[in-house]
């Protein structure tokens, strides 16, 4: 099977290459061209200068972008040269509403190309191991010829419904994230100016029914300070944005989401915008230091 990626970030550029560890003919392509090069010579696979010459008779286009915006221009450059009856995959962080109008227009270009909406979730650890979470809207039929290839990075690889429906379940995910995050934030902080042991209180309620992945693999690091890493706030507002949108369209309530997006944007201020999402605590810390 012809397979092109398109988008090489921190998060694309170990998935592409756990296809082509796979067996797969991959060809990548990337707007900063030294980064598919240097693809190419990590993983003994092809790049191209273009879209076009990416996807050109592919099979299978996978694209992991940064928003909307990108994602309706390199979907609609790969619509033009994909094989008949190829398979697009957007692993994307976008709205629903973009996903069902590139699904409509995939299915404009008469050639039986088809569409799966398939945002990640697991980090950029999860794409480096192959241990990703993938939350897709597709066609059955689709979803059945891709979810095989995805395995190569998936621990988990599911169907939730048709188009858009893996955009929405991301916006599930992330919206759990944010107030667990925040939880997390205030309690930590609350620990430390109790002056416990903090090493000591992780151990201790970590196993219980306080334990999340968040505590387990963000709380040590929250106690020391350590944000230089894992999924940008920047990104985490992007998200949340879209959440917060869809939910106003829906008439969701989402009041402790629509807070902790404010939270955020005041770690944007601090200069924390390409901080992990766990920075949040960062706010309790910095107004207790002013307070001393």
């Amino acid at each position: 099977m012809k397979i092109a990626f398109l988008g090489l970030g921190v998060m694309g550029y170990p998935m592409a290459g756990h296809l082509k560890q796979a067996g797969h003919a991959v060809t990548v392509f990337n707007r900063t061209q030294a980064k598919a090069e240097a693809w190419a010579q990590d993983y003994g696979g092809d790049f191209a200068p273009t879209i076009a010459e990416a996807c050109t008779d592919a099979d299978l286009v996978f694209a992991c972008v940064g928003n909307d915006r990108d994602i309706e221009v390199v979907a609609t450059q790969a619509f033009a040269a994909m094989a008949t009856g190829g398979l697009f995959v957007d692993h994307t962080t976008a709205s629903a509403t973009m996903a069902r109008q590139l699904a409509k227009t995939a299915q404009a270009q008469g050639r039986g190309l088809g569409f799966i909406d398939a945002p990640v979730s697991g980090g950029q650890a999860g794409a480096e191991n192959g241990q990703l979470t993938i939350m897709c809207g597709a066609a059955q039929t689709d979803f059945d010829r891709a979810a095989p290839i995805m395995q190569a990075y998936a621990k988990y690889c599911g169907l939730i419904g048709p188009v858009g429906a893996g955009q929405l379940t991301k916006m599930v995910n992330q919206i759990a994230i944010a107030g667990l995050v925040q939880g997390l934030a205030e309690a930590l902080d609350f620990g430390i100016r109790a002056d416990l042991d903090m090493e000591k209180v992780l151990a201790a309620i970590s196993g219980g029914a306080a334990g999340s992945w968040q505590m387990s693999n963000r709380g040590s690091t929250m106690v020391a300070d350590q944000f230089d890493f894992g999924f940008a706030v920047d990104w985490m507002r992007k998200d949340l944005g879209m959440a917060l949108d869809e939910g106003e369209r829906m008439g969701a309530k989402l009041d402790i989401t629509r807070l902790v997006d404010q939270f955020y944007a005041e770690v944007q201020d601090m200069g924390g915008g390409r901080w992990d999402t766990s920075s949040l605590i960062r706010r309790y810390r910095d107004a207790h230091l002013a307070k001393d």
